[in-house]
């Protein structure tokens, strides 16, 4: 089978190699994500709170690292086999933000607890935490736990400060775990547009998380570590000053969803886009609307539509037509255009585009200057 690697490591260093790769193609600008990783970690060293990124957005060792390396703790894994990975990958600080219940991950985390340093995991569950204990036990293995609060979603974490006292009191008698504190992710408030509307959703929650860390405190359980966060509220969480650590994701790359919200109340952007997928133009027979080679095997499609970051009118509407087309559709776009024209495409949503590709073609400009895998890809479970 023809790898990334046979199509391109031989334009690695050529000037203008973008401009050949084979596409559709996955182009990570190293010089934005660069910026982005540091104004992130300058932000949360400013307000003095740590930053755990959370890596199910690029699910590469290579941006683990170069996230390490500019002061995050660690990072955080969606799933076991993503922290199995990373871990591999010598990352350490990995916090696991997904409720592992299956016996058979148990029995993995159990192992990956035994050499990959710094690893914590959450857990909303009495039972569960009781068969996390066993598989801890027959391993010989420590884990550091972290409980989660549902904040509102029904979706993962205890319903209620009752119930998160009583899942620290289980944790408590657990002689192979260690409570460490919470953690709470207000998924649905991220993506809200409106600056004013998501500060308001975030200090609602924020009040009732405050609730849960008191009874967590007056039952002799306050938490050392409060996690969780995002892109689209780290600044008003920075401000409501309650998290600990930040899990913000998204940040690196920048996609339609994110662009779409005003992250800095009206302010200038923090972060720039990094992430793009290079398509190309096959077929340009209507003045109106030209054919590119991206489709739903290219581009995520949960977030809206993908939007034109090069090659062609901005004001392009774009259209997904099967598995492997897409239109642009603009006044006069099929004389502008020819088949064989690249076009570069702001993605839907970060996450589950990244998950469509095998490897980032990382460029400096419109030079291709590494290729780095996508070393989680396909390891959810």
């Amino acid at each position: 089978m023809t790898t990334d690697r046979d199509l391109h490591d031989h334009l690695i260093g050529q000037q203008g190699s973008r401009a050949d790769l084979n596409t559709p193609v996955l182009v990570l600008d190293v010089e934005a994500l660069d910026r982005n990783i540091q104004r992130m970690a300058a932000l949360t060293v400013h307000h003095g709170v740590a930053l755990r990124p959370h890596a199910k957005t690029h699910k590469s060792v290579d941006i683990a690292r170069r996230q390490k390396k500019a002061g995050a703790v660690g990072v955080c894994c969606a799933k076991i086999g993503e922290a199995e990975v990373l871990a591999e990958g010598g990352i350490a600080g990995i916090l696991i933000t997904s409720p592992v219940a299956a016996p058979a991950a148990l029995d993995r985390l159990a192992k990956l607890a035994m050499h990959a340093e710094g690893l914590m995991a959450v857990v909303d569950h009495p039972g569960v935490t009781a068969r996390l204990q066993a598989a801890l036990a027959a391993a010989e293995a420590r884990l550091d736990v972290i409980i989660d609060i549902d904040p509102g979603i029904a979706r993962t974490g205890v319903a209620s400060a009752e119930a998160a006292v009583a899942l620290a009191q289980a944790i408590a008698a657990a002689p192979n775990l260690q409570y460490r504190g919470v953690q709470f992710y207000c998924g649905s408030q991220q993506h809200i547009e409106n600056y004013a509307e998501r500060r308001a959703a975030i200090v609602e929650r924020t009040a009732y998380l405050q609730e849960v860390i008191a009874a967590l405190t007056a039952a002799g359980f306050a938490p050392d570590i409060v996690t969780g966060s995002g892109t689209g509220t780290h600044r008003i969480d920075l401000e409501l000053s309650v998290f600990t650590e930040l899990q913000a994701g998204s940040y690196i790359f920048m996609d339609k969803q994110y662009l779409d919200c005003d992250i800095a109340d009206g302010g200038e952007p923090p972060f720039e886009v990094a992430l793009a997928v290079d398509s190309r133009v096959v077929s340009a027979n209507h003045s109106g609307l030209v054919t590119i080679d991206a489709g739903y095997k290219s581009l995520s499609t949960d977030g809206g539509v993908a939007v034109v970051q090069r090659g062609a009118p901005e004001t392009a509407f774009f259209a997904f037509m099967g598995d492997e087309h897409a239109a642009l559709i603009a006044p006069d776009i099929g004389i502008e255009l020819a088949p064989g024209d690249p076009v570069s495409l702001t993605v839907p949503h970060c996450d589950p585009t990244v998950n469509l590709y095998d490897s980032y073609h990382v460029v400096a400009g419109d030079t291709l200057v590494g290729i780095w895998p996508v070393s989680a890809r396909g390891r959810a479970r």
